[in-house]
């Protein structure tokens, strides 16, 4: 089979989407190399992350040829190649699908944010969000949803029935399935809690900070935080410099793969009380390292932690605060969610299941 993939964020995005399409290719070409898989992109960002892809065996990337170049010809002008390919599946990987496609597809709904958490988005970005992800739910053949979450986003917006939508989870990057040396789990200098996520007012950052104000003297570790933001990430700041925690809080951006496995492998603590997620990748990350966690009971993450993360309220900081401290002070409950909390995940997202229901949707589709 030929199939046909909307791969601009796979070589032009760094974070959640561009990590999702690389691992999705990632699991296809493994598991599935007797099919051709296209890869269309309106421009190519060259770096290590993007490079293996321009030469992955079985993998075709195609660009621009005419005079439509950027969004326009992945909006408008990709059907023609699709067609002009003879691709015989397309998947849209990150919410939208291009305008005329002729052929069976498939498109990917990662989450409805803009439309559950309006104040994050400008509303001319909602307005284009709206438009691209109702199209792509009233064209597509099949949908699939990172999770059951999600899934009943779609159903809820945009009135899709249920036997059209497939979950199929989000996949994890392979190297937090491969076991970590002695050396990578040696520890830091001293214990530390851990976040990882854009800094944003829906991952709630600022309710473990004031959570962690609660905890007592003695359990207050350092946070260790991985991700950027703007707006919001100035008001956590402004909050820690007038309660003085400043010695508490330490920030990283930008870190490859295997350096934060080693963070997540090494810390005392994951901690996650997001308002919403579509999934929450970092959620099963930190379990298939073996680090403890803390998220919220809403929306898609009781599935991503499972029955062994403990799941908190994240509009309540006590509640936070209660399930840090039972995670830090609970030796024997500690020991028994790492070893749990790791084989939910590695059962439940295996790369290779994962592969095979996605290969499903696609033959069903075809069918």
């Amino acid at each position: 089979m030929k199939i046909g993939f909307d791969a601009k964020r796979l070589f032009n995005n760094f974070t959640g989407l561009g990590n999702h399409s690389r691992t999705t290719i990632d699991l296809l070409t493994a598991d599935f190399p007797q099919h051709t898989y296209c890869l269309y992109t309106p421009s190519v960002r060259e770096n290590d992350v993007t490079r293996p892809y321009l030469s992955r065996r079985g993998c075709t990337v195609v660009r621009p040829q005419g005079w439509l170049k950027g969004g326009a010809w992945r909006t408008f002008g990709l059907a023609g190649a699709v067609a002009a390919d003879g691709i015989e599946l397309f998947h849209g990987l990150s919410n939208e699908l291009p305008v005329g496609l002729k052929v069976p597809s498939v498109v990917t709904i990662h989450d409805v944010a803009f439309k559950t958490f309006t104040d994050m988005y400008h509303w001319h970005d909602r307005v284009i969000y709206d438009w691209k992800w109702r199209y792509a739910c009233r064209r597509a053949d099949r949908i699939i949803a990172i999770s059951e979450c999600t899934k009943r986003d779609v159903m809820r917006f945009y009135g899709v029935d249920a036997d059209r939508i497939d979950v199929v989870y989000q996949p994890v990057n392979r190297v937090y399935y491969e076991p970590l040396d002695e050396k990578s789990r040696s520890g830091s200098a001293e214990p530390y809690m851990l976040y990882v996520g854009s800094v944003n007012s829906r991952k709630n950052l600022l309710g473990i900070v004031q959570a962690m104000e609660l905890l007592p003297d003695d359990l207050r570790l350092p946070l260790v935080i991985v991700g950027g933001g703007g707006a919001y990430k100035q008001e956590v700041l402004r909050y820690i410099a007038t309660r003085h925690l400043e010695r508490y809080f330490r920030w990283e951006t930008a870190i490859d793969s295997n350096t934060l496995k080693r963070l997540y492998a090494n810390a005392t603590l994951f901690v996650y009380p997001s308002f919403y997620e579509g999934f929450g990748l970092p959620v099963v990350e930190a379990q298939l390292c073996g680090c403890p966690v803390v998220t919220s009971n809403v929306s898609s993450l009781p599935e991503a932690g499972g029955p062994w993360a403990q799941q908190a309220d994240p509009s309540s900081i006590e509640d936070i605060r209660d399930k840090m401290q039972l995670l830090l002070t609970d030796t024997e409950l500690r020991q028994k969610t790492i070893v749990e909390g790791r084989k939910y995940a590695a059962e439940t997202f295996d790369p290779h299941r994962l592969a095979a229901q996605l290969m499903e949707v696609y033959l069903k589709t075809i069918r």
